[in-house]
Order: structure tokens, then sequence, then C-alpha cells
């Protein structure tokens, strides 16, 4: 443990080369909204705009990377964070990312490598693009680095632990972390173990991603059968080795799972409150608050693992944000086909609602039609007042917000 906390602290003093302690920032409005001193440490806020940066570095500069050769395979952070230190150290970085990866990425990840990486675009799916890394990275005898199976990696993660305290003065009361393959949370929580050991840890996975509440439930690492990508920072189908001989004597009980609806209203009031960008997986931490009982007058620290989003998808984040809040619904109407019949329905709208989507599915029925149409509102009782003025009207009408084939398929 003294080795431990030891490197680290040597990975934070190497660190300063690259960028200075991202801002640790206590937040008025989730103070408030929790009566606890809720404060935000920004890794959304280092060169690569994520955490993953100190890993990396830490890694390639103890395996002394001047004139190495480093591959990862990574459609995000990681890769940028690889990326950004080849350029660093004047190493050649080979990066292996999946064909669908966004074009943003992509591009990011070149920016900040230059001339020391190449991409290479791989496989449909990540297992296909890891296994292609690791098969190249054998075969031209170059070293592979993993995203965050690593004694390096997960040391260099834990220099945001160790600037926590520093920057807080001692010891929170809370610290929440976000899991995706764990070597964040393995890092400080290692590091915590003998310098705040008071402080209470819990944990925050993506619900359709949630690897270590399944290790934990089972007193063993599982390969999850599925995973909902859409928390892309954090979706991982199996905790890392080492992640989770760290984590272990943890209870399920503190990992606190996020769905991904929800996670997309965090992301959205973070925005337009506060004027914070966070990726989905860096607004995991936050949004796990609201299950955490008892907050009140509680020191706590969230940790924002990253701010890498794509504003292309914030259509996508507006739309699942107002679902999940009863905001927005869609319907299937059976419409009687008669003149009149589009009025009748308009005037069963209340003042706060506005149809965004009206649409035909069928229209060779002759004595009804099928609509579908969405609803958005200012309250989730006006769903609920329409939908009582629906059904006394006689009106057939099926909701598919939240049916996944329907939705997925119409929407």
């Amino acid at each position: 443990m003294k080795n431990f906390t030891d490197s680290v602290r040597q990975a934070g003093i190497a660190l300063r080369d690259l960028f200075e302690p991202t801002p640790l920032q206590k937040n008025d409005h989730l103070s408030a909204r929790y009566g606890a001193e809720i404060w935000l440490k920004r890794e959304d806020l280092t060169p690569v705009r994520s955490y993953k940066l100190r890993g990396a570095f830490n890694a390639m500069r103890k395996l002394g990377a001047e004139g190495g050769h480093f591959v990862c395979a990574s459609a995000g952070n990681h890769a940028q964070g690889m990326a950004y230190a080849c350029r660093h150290f004047g190493a050649r970085g080979t990066i292996f990312m999946p064909v669908t990866t966004p074009r943003q990425k992509i591009d990011k990840t070149r920016i900040f490598g230059g001339d020391a990486i190449e991409i290479v675009l791989k496989g449909d799916y990540f297992d296909q693009t890891l296994a292609a890394a690791q098969e190249f990275a054998a075969s031209t005898g170059a070293t592979f680095l993993s995203p965050f199976d690593d004694p390096d990696i997960i040391e260099g993660q834990a220099t945001v632990g160790l600037e926590i305290l520093e920057q807080l003065g001692g010891a929170p009361d809370l610290i929440i972390l976000p899991v995706g393959g764990g070597g964040l949370a393995a890092g400080i929580t290692t590091l915590f173990s003998e310098l705040a050991p008071d402080t209470r840890a819990e944990f925050a996975e993506p619900d359709g991603g949630a690897s270590l509440r399944a290790a934990l439930e089972q007193g063993q690492q599982v390969s999850l059968p599925a995973v909902d990508n859409f928390v892309d920072g954090a979706a991982v189908a199996r905790i890392g080795d080492l992640p989770f001989a760290a984590l272990k004597r943890f209870l399920p009980q503190q990992v606190h799972l996020a769905p991904e609806d929800r996670i997309c209203a965090t992301m959205l009031d973070m925005l337009n409150v506060e004027g914070i960008v966070l990726e989905p997986a860096g607004a995991l931490s936050i949004d796990v608050l609201q299950d955490l009982p008892d907050l009140r007058g509680k020191r706590i620290v969230c940790v924002c693992s990253g701010g890498n989003f794509d504003f292309e998808r914030l259509p996508e984040v507006k739309e699942r944000a107002q679902r999940f809040s009863g905001l927005k619904r869609y319907f299937i109407l059976r419409m009687p086909q008669r003149p009149g019949a589009l009025r009748d329905f308009l005037e069963l709208l209340g003042p706060e609602d506005d149809i965004s989507r009206f649409e035909y599915l069928k229209k060779s029925a002759r004595n009804f039609g099928t609509v579908l149409i969405g609803i958005e509102t200012t309250s989730p009782a006006n769903i609920q007042s329409l939908c009582a003025r629906l059904d006394a009207a006689g009106l057939g009408y099926r909701d598919i917000t939240l049916d996944p084939i329907l939705s997925e398929f119409l929407i």
C-alpha cells in the first residue's frame, strides 16, 4: 500500500509536465438541491477532456516511452489520451478504433497525436477491434496499453484522488466514482484506503452496463450478455481483472445504476443550469446523487470523468430526457376516417400540449386510420389529463413511448 501511494505521488509530480491539477469546484446548484456540500472534480477539463490521459501518460512514462511503439484499442477517451502522450514523449502509437466510430472522435484523436500516431479502423464491434489490436501488438512487438487492466494505468488514474485531497484540504465524507472498466475507481479507492480511510465510497454504473454490480453480486467477474452502448465511456461488459481485485471488498448496494434516459436529463440540467458540458459517462456520479440517502450536511465529491460530447447527439439526449421526465409521449391512435375527426382530437389537447409528431401509419382502412402522434408538454400531469380525455372520448390509443421495439422502429 505504501509503495502504491508513493508511486501515485510520483505520477502526480510527473503529470505537471502536461497540465495543472484539474479544478475541484463547489457546486452551489447541486449543494442547494441536496442540502449538502457538493464538489465536482472536473476531469472534463484535462487537455483531452477526460481522466484517461493520466493513466496512459503514467504507463508510458514508466516504460520509457521515448522511441517506443504503443498500441491500444479504443473508440474514444483512451485513444485520445494515448495519442496525446505519444506526441509528448515522441513515441509511436497505433490506435485501433471500430469502423463505426464517429468521425468527430477519429478527428480529435488525430489532432492530439499528430504525426506520432496511426489510426486503424477495424471491426464493427469493440471486441473485434480489441482482438485486432492485441494481435498486431503480438506480431510487431509493440506494447499494448490496456485502458484499465494495467497497474500503471490504475496508478495514474489514482492521481485524481491525490489532487482531491490536496485541493479539499482534507478528506470528504463521501466520494462518488463512475465505473466502466474500473481503473479509476480501483485507483482512487486504493489510495483512499490509506490516506482517507473514513471516506465512504459509492459507485455509479450505467443501467445497461453494470458489470461491477453483477460481479459483486456473483462474487466473481461475469461477462454481461448484452450492453447498452449509449454511455460509451462506461459501457463495459466485464470489469477488469485488476480493478475487480481492488473493488471486490465493496458491497453490491454501493453500486448505483443510472438509467440511460435519466442520465440524459442530468446532462441537460448541467448544461442548461451550469454551462457544464458532460458526456454520458461524465454525468454518472452526479446522476446517482438522487439515489443516495442521508446526504444532508455531508461533504461530497463527484468525479466528472469526461466531457467529450458530440453536439450532434444533443437532439437524441433532449428526446431521451423528455421521455424520462414524462414531458414527451408517443401514442398510436385509432382515428375515425370522417370529416372533423382531426379537429375533435385537437380540441382534446390542453393549453400546454404541443404536437411534435403526426404521421398516418395506415391510410387504406375505410373507417379508421392509424396515427402516430408525439405530444410535448410542460408537466407529466398534463399527459395524465390528456389520457383521461382520450378515454372519455372513446378514442383508442396505445402509449409506445417506453416500448423499445415499437419506439425504435417508428420513432
